[in-house]
């Protein structure tokens, strides 16, 4: 907890006055290295004789480059404005699994802090008190930092009005932090100064039972003294009407108890509340992935499989398998990185063809020897499609139907059935180019050599689909790096996963629509009508735990 507990004292001589804070230090580098401390000048710090101290403050007990001054505010003040005797440097707590250190001393090690906190203990124990002096209270700005005071009132038989004036502070820059930890720090802090008025209170009526206040003041006013002997008597000579904190509650490891306590509340304050990133819901591929691995009762994981009957060897079980294919015939062949290198490769308008057969639903068949080379290209493709939607068999010695897969490698050997190559569902690229050994080194951008010849009967329209043009568009922008346009990619595939999921309900779940109804929903959704092939395509690849939740929700409610 990044913050600083402090317990202050109304003086009846000096005022407002700090006597004991705690705060956490952490390690600051990595490795972290503990700083030893000296022994001979800090001996009254914890046997453990190390701490975590950033390097830059120079004592734990006074504020850097200040400590002549904190020296001279020490030694001006008595007996009441002081926690730790002289020579005694404070207190330490070392937590060596998140190295960090909790010190204790009069005073803040920083100016800085110190000028905070000595601000913050002026106005708890003035102007900023709750109605009935005791309780908890808030102020403070961004600047000097904003503030939890609890002030309270410890009964002292020798002071005016028998009792002294406390508070205990806590300073931290983050107000939400502060304002969200007011319960837990308020019930810690009540339990601290339950402890203290206890104590206080059995000393008290033991003193009074000795000698009443009353009876003693009496025979004090009937006394004739001269002013030195009343000033004296003020400045805490005769009757020492100023006493520490010590003996009012008769505890010698007072300050000692309260340092483990104060260390405690800043440990826990700072474990019971962490920050989390809340993530948006999950998107249509993180669902498809789930959907193919689920964890068993028995703790076994169960993955999906397609299993292709007709087809005895099968290279993988999964959506990227296939028929076992030879060895690769080009082994050296260069490969393509990514779509924007695909297009540059085969040219703008043969990738143009290629890319809306793919958003369209229509079978893509990339047919050539090199298998490395095939497959790449498949992998491309896949970026314009969501994860659903996408059935792949990477390279195969025979013919796939569609719907079997949408990506289908082929050997040049394969020909094509003569009803695939007389219909326009789909688009084959053949890839052409030299022999190479395998002892040559592959070149992955030399192309030098190849050609690519695509061949498909569907006719390009006009105005091709809204989310094939914003693609295309991030993918011709040279000025953006392609990490940039795979987001991209994302975001449009994400955002007309929306729209398809907004059809599917309108359309699937509640039952039949006029085409009229269904032409307004477009219209409300932006799509036009050249977006419909996508908008049904794209349906097949919702998830199933979304299908079923829809269906079951609107036959629920059609029934009701």
């Amino acid at each position: 907890m990044n913050a600083i507990i402090s317990l202050c004292h109304f003086c009846e001589i000096h005022g407002p006055s700090v006597l004991f804070c705690t705060q956490a230090f952490h390690a600051e580098n990595s490795p972290q290295q503990i700083i030893e401390h000296d022994q001979n000048c800090s001996s009254s710090l914890t046997d453990s004789g190390s701490y975590y101290i950033p390097q830059r403050l120079q004592s734990p007990s006074t504020p850097t480059g200040g400590g002549d001054q904190a020296t001279h505010k020490l030694s001006g003040s008595c007996e009441a404005c002081r926690s730790l005797p002289t020579g005694h440097s404070g207190y330490i707590s070392n937590d060596h699994e998140d190295k960090v250190s909790y010190v204790s001393s009069q005073h803040p090690a920083q100016q800085q802090v110190f000028s905070m906190v000595r601000q913050a203990c002026v106005r708890s124990l003035s102007c900023e008190v709750c109605p009935g002096r005791e309780g908890p209270i808030f102020f403070g700005d961004d600047q000097n930092g904003h503030v939890l005071s609890y002030t309270f009132y410890l009964k002292d038989t020798q002071a005016r009005g028998l009792q002294r004036w406390y508070s205990i502070i806590v300073v931290m820059m983050d107000k939400i932090f502060l304002l969200n930890s007011w319960p837990f720090l308020v019930s810690c802090m009540k339990k601290v100064i339950d402890r203290l008025q206890e104590k206080a209170s059995k000393v008290y009526d033991k003193e009074e039972a000795k000698c009443p206040p009353r009876v003693q003041r009496l025979s004090l006013s009937k006394m004739s003294m001269t002013a030195a002997e009343f000033l004296k008597q003020k400045g805490g000579g005769g009757s020492k009407s100023v006493r520490p904190l010590i003996e009012l509650t008769n505890d010698k490891n007072l300050f000692k108890n309260i340092h483990m306590s104060f260390t405690w509340i800043l440990k826990a304050g700072g474990s019971r509340m962490t920050e989390k990133l809340l993530e948006g819901p999950p998107t249509e591929d993180s669902i498809i992935d789930l959907e193919k691995q689920e964890e068993t009762e028995e703790g076994f994981t169960m993955v999906y499989t397609k299993k292709l009957d007709s087809l005895p060897s099968v290279a993988g079980a999964g959506v990227d398998s296939g028929p076992e294919s030879p060895v690769d015939q080009n082994p050296g062949a260069p490969t393509f990185k990514n779509l924007r290198h695909l297009l540059k490769v085969i040219g703008t308008l043969k990738f143009h063809t290629l890319a809306y057969n793919v958003v369209i639903g229509n079978q893509i068949i990339i047919r050539g020897n090199a298998k490395a080379m095939v497959k790449s290209v498949i992998d491309c493709l896949k970026a314009l499609l969501p994860k659903g939607c996408c059935r792949v068999i990477s390279y195969s010695n025979e013919y796939e139907d569609s719907w079997r897969c949408n990506f289908l490698g082929l050997s040049p050997k394969v020909n094509l059935p003569k009803h695939i190559e007389e219909s326009d569902l789909y688009a084959m690229l053949d890839i052409k180019g030299p022999e190479i050994t395998k002892d040559a080194q592959p070149d992955w951008d030399d192309f030098v050599g190849y050609h690519f010849e695509l061949t498909t009967a569907a006719a390009l329209p006009e105005r091709v689909p809204t989310v094939l043009s914003k693609m295309e568009k991030a993918i011709l922008n040279d000025s953006l790096k392609y990490t940039v346009v795979e987001q991209c990619l994302v975001c449009h595939k994400e955002e007309w996963m929306n729209k398809v999921k907004v059809v599917f309900k309108f359309t699937k779940a509640e039952g039949p629509r006029s085409e009229e109804e269904t032409r307004r929903l477009l219209q409300v959704l932006g799509a036009q009508e050249e977006d419909k092939q996508v908008l049904k395509f794209w349906m097949t690849g919702l998830s199933v735990q979304y299908r079923t939740h829809m269906l079951s929700t609107s036959k629920g409610h059609l029934a009701d």
